[in-house]
């Protein structure tokens, strides 16, 4: 693992340690280098350390007690090892740390040749993935839940830029609570990759472990974005919330 360390040393107490999880390679790779690179800006001005992994073989569950927080940046719900998916399991159930999700995260299904991992599309909210706007599209999101932490400072509607909208089987409305829709009208360019009810932030209050999930996070125009840039900034810091 790659290990950034906070540049701030008068509270090595108090130095909280975040995990990033990330593919290393292929498409979303642009995203998550400009991610990674405001991460690590931030981290030394919020006095928290980095470690970054490129794939699940790691963990387990004496490795994740070390860790405040585990970031999953479009990083696939397959390709972990049982005995990371069970260390993984316990850390959300049973809420050590907090959970930041992103994007890939829930590409949720048979893929690449790995089987569902049931318990985390439950924990998504029940659903499977379907489509994505492949070509990408600027959309409108609309908060719902503005009284909650990760949306201080933000309007009721902000664009987002060419993103990869997903779309799923179901929504998971049911199942967890939504803080943020996407409006399907508003894509740009206009996409027939429909849903209908489409959230697109959440976060499930049934796991211990704080936690929210971003439904999108594929263009690193995000990091160039003041919406998306505040998002993160205020879901860090509400995840490290003593």
């Amino acid at each position: 693992p790659q290990r950034h360390e906070a540049s701030d040393n008068t509270a090595k107490a108090d130095v909280r340690k975040v995990l990033v999880l990330d593919e290393g390679a292929g498409q979303h790779q642009p995203f998550v280098d400009a991610a990674m690179t405001w991460l690590r800006d931030y981290a030394g001005r919020r006095n928290f350390t980095i470690t970054e992994l490129h794939n699940a073989k790691p963990i387990t569950a004496d490795f994740l007690k070390d860790y405040d927080l585990v970031i999953q940046l479009d990083f696939p719900p397959y390709t972990w090892p049982d005995y990371a998916e069970k260390a993984f399991i316990d850390y959300i159930d049973n809420g050590p740390g907090s959970y930041i999700g992103f994007h890939h995260a829930t590409l949720l299904g048979d893929f690449d040749g790995y089987p569902m991992w049931q318990w985390f599309s439950d924990f998504m909210g029940g659903i499977t993935f379907r489509n994505y706007i492949a070509e990408t599209a600027d959309g409108t999101v609309r908060v719902e839940d503005k009284s909650h932490p990760v949306m201080q400072g933000l309007k009721g509607k902000f664009t987002l830029p060419a993103d990869e909208w997903y779309t799923y089987d179901r929504s998971p409305r049911p199942n967890v609570h939504v803080i943020a829709n996407v409006d399907e009208e508003s894509y740009r360019p206009r996409s027939d990759v429909r849903m209908g009810d489409h959230p697109v932030i959440w976060t499930n209050p049934t796991k211990k472990a704080k936690n929210i999930y971003f439904q999108f996070g594929h263009s690193p125009k995000l990091l160039e974005t003041p919406a998306f840039v505040t998002l993160l900034g205020n879901a860090i810091d509400w995840a490290l919330e003593k």
